[in-house]
């Protein structure tokens, strides 16, 4: 897995309280939720990151469902 890089993020404060409650409905945490989000939202745009094989990443991280 490649390297995580920090950023600030500002939410209003209620998108951030969805969040959450997402976050724990999925049993991520809301780091992870934003991740699984974003890497969605790329795939669909088709923009995903391309891996060293040159195939879209997966856009399953985290925790898997049961």
């Amino acid at each position: 897995m490649s390297e995580r890089k920090p950023f600030l993020l500002r939410l209003d404060p209620l998108v951030l309280e969805a969040l959450q409650r997402w976050a724990a409905d999925d049993l991520r945490s809301l780091n992870a939720q934003l991740e699984f989000i974003l890497r969605r939202a790329l795939k669909d745009a088709g923009r995903a990151p391309r891996g060293a094989d040159g195939a879209a990443e997966s856009v399953r991280r985290g925790r898997s469902r049961r």
